[in-house]
């Protein structure tokens, strides 16, 4: 069977990009979690108001796809960097500081999306702590991110959520299981990176729309020949989605 996706690529666009995974910014909101309007302000940057002046506030992170059809779109990389801001932004660290980490974690790690990779893991916390070491005269203090690196074992919980489940190759994350049984896989290389059952490669949004027309687990295991498991674990993926 083929595979279907809810997004089209240009037909001029790279091969390498082609599995890079392709998310319009609805789509990774519904995936990461993260509220579209935060993705927008991360991806595209913002403009503000400071002192009665309009600023502008650029993205942190640059998404490695242009638009598609003048529709903003990221990578799965651009996923996973987002989640992991989210993390931080979730436990109240400031966007200033969020944004110096970062920086730091650019030229510290050699990667565009640091916080994405596998080596985040081991210097993520040091990274941190020059964050706050860096403080420029006359900007308020971050309880929060203090708080993130008073101890390895505080970082530690905070990101546990956002690796539970990904995998890496050469410290560079390729593939996400979302769920708890593995049924369910996010791969940039398949299906353009919209997420499947792990073992056919059916995408879930498929099999739960289906299910839903015709409230029979069996008949839908037949149709796409795959296993009842696969397509429960898919019905199950997306409910939770969408709650």
């Amino acid at each position: 069977m083929r595979p279907q996706t809810t997004t089209d690529p240009t037909d001029d666009a790279p091969a390498s990009l082609l599995r890079a995974g392709i998310y319009t910014l609805p789509e990774a909101a519904r995936l990461t979690e993260v509220p579209a309007y935060s993705l927008r302000r991360w991806t595209l940057g913002y403009y503000f108001l400071r002192g009665g002046q309009r600023r502008w506030s650029p993205p942190l992170v640059g998404p490695q796809l242009h638009p598609i059809n003048g529709v903003p779109a990221v990578s799965f990389i651009d996923l996973q960097e987002l989640r992991f801001l989210h993390a931080f932004r979730d436990h109240g660290v400031s966007w200033y500081y969020l944004r110096i980490a970062h920086d730091r974690a650019k030229t510290r790690i050699g990667h565009d999306h640091p916080f994405s990779t596998g080596r985040f893991r081991s210097a993520g916390r040091e990274i941190l702590i020059e964050a706050v070491a860096s403080d420029v005269a006359g900007a308020p203090r971050d309880a929060a991110l203090e708080n993130i690196i008073s101890s390895q074992l505080v970082f530690r919980r905070i990101i546990a959520p956002y690796l539970r489940g990904l995998e890496f190759d050469q410290d560079i994350a390729v593939r996400w299981f979302p769920g708890t049984d593995r049924r369910v896989v996010i791969d940039p290389a398949r299906s353009f990176g919209q997420p499947v059952v792990e073992r056919e490669g059916v995408p879930t949004s498929v099999l739960a729309r289906s299910f839903k027309a015709e409230q029979s687990l069996k008949r839908v295991a037949r149709w796409y020949d795959v296993d009842v498991r696969s397509v429960r674990a898919a019905v199950e993926f997306e409910r939770r989605l969408a709650a």
